[in-house]
């Protein structure tokens, strides 16, 4: 989602700018590792901040995941508002999924989502991700107008859409591949 962030010798930050640093900084880190499998060292370091700050930033890793899917989310919501336009119906969602295959091509963004919900298992995780894919839903349904049916196709695409990017399907000759791309 982000290059490396670093502040460099001498930049004066706000502490919301330096908490957005870290909060970019995290959801590299976590994209890969996951909540469990990320050092806060890990993202301190990249962030050029010191472990002891990050805690003051964000008190616990728990707290910067969560912030970290959030962002995820909140980024996706607002391509597909601005992807919507004044468009409805099927316009409209031909252009939300055009954003949204334009952000599966940071592979940044999509782990990071993934991590979102394969860490459904810790309750307070799970109530984010479901706020988040809440509001994704409602914000696709208001802006586009369309029906549940064409809501749920719509997101199941979108599901199948992760997993093909995750596997990168689209790099391999396959049949069975080919077919699920196209």
């Amino acid at each position: 989602m982000a290059p490396r962030t670093t502040g460099g010798a001498g930049t004066r930050m706000s502490a919301e700018q330096r908490r957005a640093v870290v909060l970019a900084a995290a959801v590299e880190e976590f994209a890969l590792g996951g909540l469990t499998g990320t050092s806060t060292e890990a993202i301190a370091s990249r962030a050029g901040i010191s472990q002891p700050y990050l805690f003051r930033l964000f008190p616990t890793k728990k707290e910067l995941f969560l912030a970290a899917v959030r962002a995820t989310f909140t980024l996706t919501r607002e391509r597909f508002e601005t992807a919507a336009g004044d468009l409805v119906g099927a316009d409209a969602l031909t252009a939300i999924g055009s954003a949204y295959d334009e952000l599966l091509t940071d592979r940044t963004y999509l782990l990071m989502q993934m991590q979102s919900y394969a860490s459904c298992g810790d309750p307070d995780i799970q109530e984010v991700t479901r706020q988040g894919f809440r509001d994704l839903w409602q914000t696709v349904e208001r802006v586009s107008g369309c029906d549940d049916e064409e809501l749920r196709t719509f997101f199941g695409h979108g599901m199948l859409l992760n997993v093909v990017a995750a596997m990168n399907l689209q790099e391999i000759g396959d049949r069975w591949a080919r077919e699920i791309c196209s």
